[in-house]
């Protein structure tokens, strides 16, 4: 099987047919202990240029001040920076996307590129011709694209997509940095946009 680092390559490089092996990541081969330890996640948000690191869950319980603090931080940066309650659900994939590539030597800040929405920032990005869903579950805090800047797109969807605890739609754009994934806790769908 090949290492993860050989599935190292700008976003959207799979698209020409070297498409990695579905089992490269498979969160469903993870041990108990790997969800039971304390769950400290680092985020960056490109569009405020905020970055955090944070403790957010530990022994069983979330900590309250950090999960606020990440809940800011997937604010509508777009719409008058509105905060919502963020479903922990995500958060624990967001967590488990990230800490399952560093035991791969991929060290590095899950983009939040886009995470709650108020419906008329939503609205503003269908108009603009940007893939946003009318029902979108960004409006209800419980969606986020994200990205991880060294890792193929395909490579990180199919590990979001093993978790399966919701959404995941792929998204493809051209450059080093221009594919996202969506990640969501609706039901359990795969799509590519």
């Amino acid at each position: 099987m090949p290492r993860a680092a050989d599935q190292l390559a700008p976003s959207g490089a799979g698209m020409n047919g070297m498409e990695p092996p579905p089992d490269i990541f498979d969160a469903q081969a993870l041990d108990l202990e790997f969800w039971l330890r304390p769950r400290t996640i680092e985020v960056v948000r490109p569009a405020s240029k905020e970055r955090a690191k944070l403790l957010y869950w530990k022994d069983g319980e979330i900590i309250e001040s950090a999960y606020q603090d990440l809940c800011h931080l997937l604010r509508d940066v777009n719409g008058g920076n509105e905060t919502r309650t963020i479903d922990p659900k995500l958060f624990e994939t967001l967590w488990g996307t990230q800490a399952f590539v560093q035991r791969y030597g991929i060290d590095a800040p899950l983009e939040i590129l886009s995470g709650y929405r108020t419906p008329a920032s939503n609205q503003k990005l269908r108009e603009a011709g940007v893939p946003a869903a009318r029902q979108s579950l960004h409006m209800v805090g419980r969606a986020a694209d994200i990205r991880i800047a060294t890792l193929n797109a395909e490579v990180l969807g199919g590990l979001v997509k093993s978790f399966r605890q919701g959404g995941v739609g792929f998204y493809y754009r051209a450059g080093p940095r221009g594919g996202w994934i969506h990640a969501d806790t609706g039901l359990q769908r795969t799509w590519k946009g």
